[in-house]
């Protein structure tokens, strides 16, 4: 591996240390119904985004909260030592991508049937905190 090739996988791996991603696969739940619930606290602090979907009414956010709390156990795993309101966490990425598709029969009129898409989707999530970063920028500005 050539040295410019080493620096870079480096330099990923060392960012890698403070961000905490967490996926849930084959989650049984269309993705346009996810991206919605999504789509609500993609860029929230991590307080803010547990309180909007612990109160929400959609199906789809009991599921991304779980899914949320995986991601803050997972970084507080990474960073032993560190305490999470310091860290001033948010919601980095969230990405909903379509998953297998269970397809089925529905009958109707006249002998014919319909086909009945019943979608699935995997979701992930990361989190980061907005501390060091501000913390980089101020080193580069002085």
């Amino acid at each position: 591996m050539g040295a410019r090739k080493r620096n870079r996988a480096e330099a990923i791996k060392e960012a890698r240390k403070t961000v905490a991603i967490a996926k849930l696969n084959n989650c049984p739940t269309s993705p346009r119904k996810m991206r919605l619930v999504a789509d609500m606290i993609r860029g929230l602090e991590v307080e803010k985004a547990l309180f909007l979907l612990k109160h929400s009414s959609k199906e789809a956010s009991g599921r991304l909260e779980k899914l949320l709390l995986s991601a803050l156990n997972n970084w507080e795993q990474k960073n032993e030592g560190e305490r999470m309101e310091e860290a001033k966490l948010y919601v980095k990425e969230i990405s909903v991508d379509s998953a297998r598709m269970l397809k089925r029969i529905q009958p109707a009129p006249q002998g014919r049937a319909h086909r009945v898409r019943k979608r699935s989707n995997h979701v992930t999530v990361i989190v980061d905190a907005k501390v060091k970063q501000e913390e980089v920028v101020n080193d580069s500005n002085s």
